[in-house]
């Protein structure tokens, strides 16, 4: 029935919701029809008409059959499988259930393997719900676990049912069949048919093994949520799908981002250790106020606390700060474009590096600014996709510069610890000579931590301060961020330790990139590499082969640097040696 779909499955049944275009039903039978099967038996119920109807004009060329459970509403699957139990005796069975939608190869994978009575499963991941098993080395399962005995402690050792089987018309007719006959009759018809698959797997000569998949993509389809994760995993257009999601990406465990960045080395295992053991503590229990926060980031930076201001990434900190911004806003294009987005498009005033290499310096931004009345400029730094970096002595003559012009200067730095020479604004001294800038600084990247999202502000301007403080809620962050603040201190250490192991793989890395002979590289401070595409493909058909072929995701920048180019995520070894290998293989 669907009532989790709401009004998608108010007319229809759940097999005729569409993905991509096409009802889950179809697309099952389109699969079905490819494997030469005798007959397809669909059990309906729900709106059972409606689907036949609809089926009648779909061009299938295995013959259908349909079996009636009139009491759908009063029983569960086991009682729909108990109505077609004589087509199990009958022949060799592929099981199904309706909202499952699946890459053709699962089906390949369960038909082609030799062994007769199988289960398929996948390692465990957390958007799994239901039965879940464990099997043994041999795949023999061992335990079919329903939800009231999961335990998130055992999650490593749990395979997820996928609910599709292949049964031998021995095991029906020996086994499957007669348990099913037994159960319905001992614990009555609302009840699931792994149930019975249950009590099998407890026999000593229970011929069901497991069947794990090894990447072969597969979704169940229960609500809205995971209609729509469906949507962006199968569809012609997964790519535009994937990247206008701007992260959540944990719910593609097969994916692998070098679209999004942040530090692949850090945190370290010791700094999880200490978030996990107050975990509990931390989910129940209100975070502290603004002033709290202000306070362990100033402490953290080594920084006055009424120069500080925490935001909820520095997204919401650059909203605060372009909400403020009056007049005309310098910008340097192609560029992070939170910050002229946040403007208004009469506000933006842009530089654009003539050089082919995008690469510009403060001079070129104080000769082409000179002139243009502009009441603020944005410099990010290294930059973003480009990488361009401005040396600090060069960033210091330009706060001069734009000082006595009496322009804002805002340099946000969110990069700027991947960089060799990783200097800092974040500095009493310098704020206070220069209280026209803004330094930004993006802690999830540089920290390797964005599910925190944090961020911080710093300036010795008291007014604009007093305005920026206005702009945010007073619980802005929550209690695991404060407790990041709180205890980041104890792992400077660590934090420099994992920033020269990042700068020795991104030389590495760029190395291996250098010899992909379609490809060209631009110099890199930052932990991302702007590379044109040449020749062999579009960015647009890099990004999505890569997608389809390898489950990796990379940026395609076309737009943003009006030419063919992409941006790449620097990773660790492991990642960056799978991207390099596809590449190559391309």
């Amino acid at each position: 029935m669907g009532k989790r779909l709401g009004e998608l499955t108010q007319g229809n049944t759940k097999c005729m919701i569409r993905v991509g275009g096409e009802t889950l039903i179809e697309r099952v039978l389109r699969q079905l029809d490819k494997l030469l099967l005798s007959r397809i038996i669909i059990v309906v119920g729900y709106k059972g008409a409606e689907l036949r109807e609809y089926l009648s004009h779909v061009s299938v060329r295995t013959p259908l059959e349909f079996v009636e459970n009139p009491i759908y509403d009063k029983t569960n699957n086991i009682y729909s499988l108990y109505l077609a139990k004589d087509y199990l005796r009958a022949e060799d069975t592929l099981l199904l259930e309706s909202d499952i939608i699946m890459e053709d190869a699962v089906l390949t994978k369960l038909v082609q393997h030799p062994y007769p009575d199988l289960a398929l499963v996948d390692k465990y991941e957390s958007w799994m719900d239901g039965t879940v098993v464990t099997i043994d080395e041999e795949n023999r399962i061992q335990r079919f676990i329903p939800n009231s005995l999961f335990r998130y402690e055992e999650i490593p050792q749990y395979y997820k049912t996928v609910n599709v089987y292949k049964f031998s018309q021995s095991f029906s007719e020996r086994m499957y069949v007669p348990f099913l006959e037994a159960y319905s009759a001992a614990l009555g018809n609302n009840e699931y048919y792994e149930q019975v698959l249950r009590v099998i797997t407890i026999l000593d000569n229970s011929p069901l093994r497991a069947l794990p998949l090894e990447g072969e993509q597969w979704y169940e389809i229960d609500d809205i949520q995971d209609l729509d994760i469906a949507e962006s995993i199968f569809t012609d257009n997964q790519y535009d799908l994937l990247c206008s999601r701007y992260g959540g990406y944990w719910r593609y465990p097969h994916l692998l981002d070098f679209c999004y960045l942040v530090n692949p080395y850090f945190p370290n295992q010791r700094l999880r250790d200490e978030l996990a053991a107050s975990f509990d503590r931390l989910l129940t229990e209100y975070p502290s106020g603004q002033k709290v926060n202000n306070l362990l980031a100033a402490k953290d930076f080594g920084l006055k606390q009424e120069y500080v201001l925490v935001g909820n990434g520095a997204a919401e900190l650059i909203k605060a700060l372009t909400n403020l911004m009056s007049g005309k806003a310098g910008v340097v294009r192609p560029t992070f474009e939170e910050y002229p987005n946040r403007l208004s498009p009469e506000q933006v005033v842009a530089f654009e590096p003539e050089r082919p290499d995008f690469r510009y310096t403060a001079d070129d931004l104080m000769a082409y600014f000179d002139a243009k009345q502009i009441g603020s400029l944005v410099l990010i730094n290294p930059d973003n996709p480009t990488g361009n970096y401005i040396p600090y002595e060069d960033c210091l003559r330009l706060a001069k510069w734009c000082r006595e012009r009496e322009i804002v200067l805002v340099i946000d730095e969110s990069f700027i610890d991947f960089s060799c020479e990783h200097p800092t604004f974040l500095d009493n001294g310098v704020l206070e000579q220069f209280d026209h800038l803004v330094v930004v600084k993006s802690i999830s990247k540089s920290y390797g931590v964005p599910g925190l999202r944090l961020g911080v502000l710093a300036t010795s301007n008291p007014s604009l301060m007093m305005n920026l403080r206005r702009e945010m809620s007073i619980w802005n962050i929550n209690s695991f961020g404060e407790f990041f603040l709180q205890i980041l201190g104890k792992y400077e250490k660590p934090y420099a330790q994992a920033m020269e192991a990042f700068r020795t793989e991104r030389t590495r890395f760029v190395k291996m990139l250098e010899e992909v002979d379609y490809l060209r590289l631009y110099p890199t401070e930052a932990n991302y590499v702007l590379c044109e595409v040449k020749e062999r493909f579009t960015p647009r058909e890099l990004a999505i082969r890569l997608l389809q072929e390898y489950h990796i995701l990379i940026k395609d920048c076309t737009r943003k640097c009006k030419g063919n180019y992409i941006r790449l995520a620097v990773r660790n070894t492991e990642d960056n040696n799978r991207l390099i290998n596809a590449l190559r293989s391309l």
